[in-house]
């Protein structure tokens, strides 16, 4: 279930193959991770380190829910405690130092596997959403409109998309210029308002507000960064007979699910009988980010694997009838209660994905997932 023989069996051959040519990456951050991983002992598993990262974001989402649940984000009436800011920081700075670590552990301890960085890159793919989640709670609507801010996660999610699609047609993962700015980027914006209150928020620059800066900065990323070379970089690989596809089709396929699912929740979005994204934009914007997440999962097990990706994610036809549910009874009460169970289901199903399918890969691989020792096997 979930996973194939052949998809195992594929593993087996799998060589990690990454480009990362960022400034930043390598003149600042992967010197600064080479010293800081040696504060960890060397029985740590870099999967618990992988995970600990992921689960400070889901914790300082929760907070963020709790206390702000509509991205009212309004200085005046002191929604959100001033201490969340302090937790942000933290949360903002040792995920994203875990996450540039785990692999440095693994190779410190030698336990690099392709169980590894499968856990790594799919715990990524839920935590680029969750990043763009926690952000917009220092934003909030007034500041940016949540019909804006949709454009601006669908971008962000679709530009981490793109990088593992351009590596499902050329074998090599060329990381973002945009991955680590964004990610100072983002802990620079919590320790300014940790320090000055969320007020500071309320400044322009160049006449333009930040939350306007921090939408066109990820469309720049995106649209005339990320896309751009992914495809030339694409183009090249079947230039010189180095692409892993065969055909346009088949190269494109990774892309139907995300652009279906986008468009989806944008239809879904526009003819809401609620007007879902405003009563409940933490909601549409969660259940979008499983759909994502699940996606990507997929893909990356394809591409490690060397196997066809799937054409259509199963989570696509669930959302379509849930949709067509919403408009045939045409009330808001049921919308909710409708994008609530579906939420609900494609969680609890992706998490079911990624246990199972690590499970599997550590039988395969007679390893443990979070131990640094050899499992037994009968």
């Amino acid at each position: 279930m979930y996973i194939s023989e052949e998809q195992l069996k594929g593993f087996d051959s799998y060589k990690y193959s990454c480009v990362d040519t960022s400034p930043l990456a390598n003149y600042v951050m992967h010197p600064f991770w080479n010293q800081f991983v040696k504060v960890f002992p060397k029985w740590l598993a870099p999967n618990v380190m992988t995970i600990l990262g992921f689960l400070l974001l889901v914790v300082q989402m929760f907070v963020f829910i709790w206390y702000d649940p509509v991205f009212a984000a309004a200085p005046d009436k002191f929604l959100i405690p001033h201490w969340v800011w302090y937790f942000s920081v933290v949360a903002q700075f040792f995920s994203h130092t875990l996450d540039g670590c785990d692999g440095k552990q693994a190779r410190r301890t030698g336990s690099s596997s392709p169980l590894g960085e499968l856990f790594d890159h799919g715990l990524d793919s839920w935590s680029v959403s969750l990043f763009v989640f926690n952000a917009y709670s220092a934003f909030g609507r007034h500041a940016y409109p949540v019909d804006k801010m949709y454009g601006v996660y669908a971008s962000t999610m679709l530009g981490f998309m793109i990088s593992h699609w351009e590596k499902y047609n050329t074998g090599i993962l060329f990381l973002p210029w945009s991955y680590d700015l964004s990610q100072m980027a983002l802990l620079f914006v919590y320790l300014i308002i940790s320090i000055f209150g969320l007020e500071v928020m309320q400044s322009n620059i160049f006449g333009m507000s930040i939350a306007f800066w921090f939408g066109t900065l990820v469309y720049v990323s995106t649209f005339f960064l990320t896309l751009p070379q992914s495809l030339y970089n694409v183009f090249i690989a079947y230039h010189n007979g180095t692409a892993k596809q065969s055909s346009l089709y088949e190269a494109f396929i990774p892309l139907f699910s995300p652009f279906a699912g986008f468009l989806l929740f944008a239809l879904w979005v526009y003819i809401s009988p609620g007007d879902i994204l405003q009563t409940n934009p933490r909601l549409v914007y969660f259940a979008l980010s499983v759909l994502f997440s699940n996606i990507l999962c997929r893909l990356i097990v394809a591409q490690m694997s060397g196997t066809r990706c799937q054409v259509l994610n199963l989570f696509i036809p669930i959302s379509t009838v849930c949709l067509l549910l919403v408009v045939t009874t045409g009330s808001p009460e049921v919308e909710s209660y409708i994008l609530w169970g579906l939420t609900l289901v494609m969680t609890v199903a992706h998490i079911h994905y990624g246990m199972v399918v690590v499970d599997k890969l550590a039988d395969h691989f007679g390893i443990a997932v979070f131990h640094i020792r050899k499992k037994t096997i009968d």
